[in-house]
C-alpha cells in the first residue's frame, strides 16, 4: 500500500474517532474514489502515490465546479460545505504553483521548444505538463501558455 493511501486511512479512522463529520466524509469519498480506480480494468491493481495525487486531485476539483454550481443556484450552504471539503483534500496535495512559477515554467519550455506561436502550443504542453502535474490546473497552464504564445 502507498505511503499516501495509508496516510488517509490512518486520517480517516483518526476523524471517525475525533467525530469530526466533514473529515469523515471526505476522506472516505477520496478513498472510495482511489479504490474504483484500483479496480477499474481488467485487473486490480495497486496505485502509485503519484496516481493517488492525480485522483485527489480530481476529487478536488469536482468540488471547486460543485461549489461554483451551487453559488450560480443561490445556495451558499452547500456551496460552502464543497468548500471545506476541497480544503481537506487539499492537505494532502502539493502546493499549487504560485503564477509566477507557473510563468517561468512556460517560459522555459517556449524556449527549449523552440516555439514562436500558438500553432506550437502542444509542443510546449507536452514539456510543461510533466513539470507541473498535479500542482496547476490544465486549464490554468494552457492559459498561461496560450498568453505566452500569442504576446
Amino acid at each position: 500500500m502507498t505511503a499516501l493511501k495509508e496516510r488517509l486511512r490512518a486520517d480517516l479512522t483518526e476523524a471517525m474517532r475525533a467525530r469530526d463529520g466533514l473529515r469523515t466524509r471526505t476522506l472516505r469519498l477520496a478513498l472510495t474514489a482511489i479504490t474504483n480506480e484500483e479496480v477499474a480494468g481488467s485487473q486490480a491493481r495497486e496505485l502509485s502515490d503519484d496516481e493517488v495525487v492525480q485522483i485527489l486531485g480530481r476529487e478536488a476539483k469536482k468540488r471547486r465546479e460543485a461549489a461554483t454550481a451551487f453559488d450560480d443556484a443561490d445556495r451558499p450552504e452547500q456551496a460552502a460545505e464543497e468548500r471545506a471539503e476541497g480544503e481537506v483534500l487539499a492537505e494532502y496535495l502539493p502546493a499549487q504553483l504560485t503564477d509566477e512559477e507557473l510563468s517561468a515554467l512556460v517560459a522555459t519550455a517556449i524556449t527549449e521548444a523552440g516555439a514562436t506561436g500558438p500553432k506550437q502550443m502542444g509542443q510546449v504542453m507536452k514539456l510543461v505538463t510533466p513539470q507541473v502535474a498535479g500542482r496547476a490546473e490544465g486549464r490554468r497552464v494552457a492559459d498561461e501558455v496560450r498568453r505566452q504564445l500569442a504576446g
